[in-house]
């Protein structure tokens, strides 16, 4: 008797996964269709502006020192 409720709800489960899981593809499926076609989701938008530069300089003591290998170092590793 115990082995048919199982089953009724392994299956019931099941379903329940699956319709989610559609759910979900449903709401963001065109974007799924067009990112494995390789094309963009949205249209890209009109660029009125040229490009920016970004100019990246690192804060005084977050550059490291070069570290050189010592022969010990190469065994133990």
């Amino acid at each position: 008797m115990l082995a048919p409720l199982a089953t009724l709800a392994f299956l019931a489960t099941i379903w329940l996964l699956a319709r989610i899981a559609l759910d979900m593809a449903d709401g963001s499926g065109a974007k799924i269709l067009a990112a494995l076609r390789g094309q963009p989701a949205v249209a890209e938008p009109a660029q009125s502006v040229g490009p920016i530069s970004v100019r990246f300089q690192p804060r005084a003591g977050s550059v490291r020192p070069p570290m050189h290998a010592r022969p010990e170092w190469r065994a133990a590793a």
